[in-house]
């Protein structure tokens, strides 16, 4: 007996549940992918896949419905892989261990991939359900949309037949999303020398920090630890010497912990509890930083260790501008995610993202002229355009009427700082009309994701509301 089984839309939570027993990080989609051609196989509808791993499934229309046109129902096949430091699970090659606490399921110790397995879940159901009413389907699946999108910039979408799309990949019930930034990763590389102390030696771990995605919850000022990290490490009213520092997974996960091995004769303790007291705010109240002597071989030198402090001082982060046109919209922002020493060179990954493609663009001509001021090597890849509001859209209009006839009040149509592959659609597909939405989950690309289920049943029965009103 599954886990989920007894809730519903039963179909669709049994689907979720497959899909969470199936290892799908970004980057590890073979397997993934396969489960849906095999259902489509196993359905005996048209499949096809091609060398990125994305998934097209074809449903034809119900009776009735044959001379609509097509409608693109989307979403990616892959999840954000962050736990706790104590579980166990490999993912790689386990599944997710999953639990129900009253109207949420979540993972334990895990994220849980509702973002976007849900959506995945949701469609499959569709495609094997033949009493629903619908124009003709095409189901597309995306892979590695959490690490640059490459699914959706490699698919070939001329094999696509349809003009009106709808992304499930929006983690709020009620809210229609019509718009997003676009945004690139960028990688950051600089050289460090060894050298040699005999000074104490102690592990420092900034922790206790809610984190979070580095797109939706930027607007919330969390803190970095990454950044954090450096802010303590240039407190510090005496000298010392690094010997390594890392922290985040994820370049689209704002960081929640990172660790530094610190030489130095200093009372890092007390500098430690003191920081810590200046610097409390009410989106972390639970900042820390913990002190603990250890024993390590490899220290940078003075120089080296002074790089990395000033870089992590003085590179930008979190929010650059706000929206002069949307109240309280993200303009343009960016996220430290990784930050760790290999091979003598500190490595640091970001996510920047922005509504504005000159705006992005300054931001990364900042990043590299500091790059080169440190010495360093700068790179951008994974450049995605935003998606642009469309006054114009009958999508829009259909599944705003149908929530107001289900519910009685109107969606909220809004424009996001996060990411989607929906702008990507739209330069690949002219005259694309689409709409994102999905149901609610919290703390998505955290091991304290968790998804409602009341909220996906309503809003599996409001799409199928859509699917038989276009």
């Amino acid at each position: 007996m599954g886990i989920l089984e007894g809730l519903k839309p039963a179909r669709v939570m049994h689907y979720f549940e497959e899909i969470c027993s199936i290892p799908h990080g970004s980057g590890n989609t073979d397997l993934i992918s396969d489960y849906c051609v095999n259902v489509a196989k196993s359905l005996r509808l048209e499949v096809s896949k091609d060398k990125h791993n994305n998934v097209i499934i074809r449903k034809p229309a119900s009776a009735g419905y044959e001379g609509h046109s097509t409608v693109i129902l989307q979403g990616h096949l892959d999840m954000v892989c962050e736990k706790d430091e104590d579980c166990q699970i490999d993912f790689e090659k386990d599944g997710l261990c999953l639990k129900v606490d009253g109207d949420f399921v979540y993972a334990d110790g895990t994220t849980l991939g509702g973002d976007d397995g849900i959506a995945v879940a949701m469609v499959l159901a569709i495609l094997e359900d033949n009493t629903l009413a619908h124009p003709p389907i095409e189901a597309l699946f995306t892979t590695d949309e959490e690490t640059g999108m490459y699914g959706a910039e490699g698919l070939d979408a001329s094999v696509l037949f349809g003009k009106t799309l709808i992304n499930i990949d929006s983690e709020e019930e009620g809210i229609l999303t019509a718009g997003c930034a676009g945004g690139a990763r960028v990688d950051i590389k600089l050289p460090l020398k060894k050298g040699h102390t005999d000074m104490p030696c102690y592990r420092v771990t900034v922790g206790g920090l809610k984190g979070g995605h580095s797109g939706v919850e930027i607007d919330k000022g969390r803190l970095n630890s990454n950044i954090t990290m450096g802010r303590f490490l240039n407190s510090l009213p005496f000298n010392y010497i690094i010997g390594d520092i890392r922290g985040g997974l994820k370049d689209n996960a704002i960081p929640r912990v990172t660790e530094a091995v610190i030489f130095c004769n200093g009372e890092i303790h007390g500098a430690a509890n003191q920081f810590v007291k200046a610097n409390a705010v009410a989106t972390d109240p639970d900042l820390s930083i913990s002190v603990e002597s250890i024993s390590h071989d490899v220290c940078f030198d003075e120089a080296s260790s002074k790089i990395i402090t000033a870089f992590l001082c003085e590179v930008p982060n979190g929010i650059q501008t706000m929206s002069a046109d949307i109240e309280g919209l993200v303009q343009t922002s960016l996220n430290m995610g990784v930050l760790k020493v290999e091979n003598d060179t500190l490595h640091m990954t970001f996510a920047a993202r922005s509504s504005v493609n000159a705006e992005k663009y300054e931001l990364l001509d900042r990043l590299e002229k500091l790059t080169l001021k440190f010495g360093g090597v700068y790179s951008s890849h994974a450049h995605y355009p935003a998606w642009e509001y469309r006054k114009f859209s009958p999508l829009r209009d259909t599944m705003a009427a149908v929530y107001e006839k289900m519910y009685g009040i109107a969606p909220k149509i809004d424009v996001i700082h996060a990411g989607l592959e929906c702008g990507l659609f739209s330069d690949k597909i002219k005259g694309l009309d689409a709409v994102s939405f999905g149901p609610n989950l919290y703390d998505i690309h955290t091991s304290r994701e968790k998804m409602s289920i009341s909220s996906v049943e309503r809003t599996y029965s409001y799409l199928l509301e859509v699917l038989a009103a276009l």
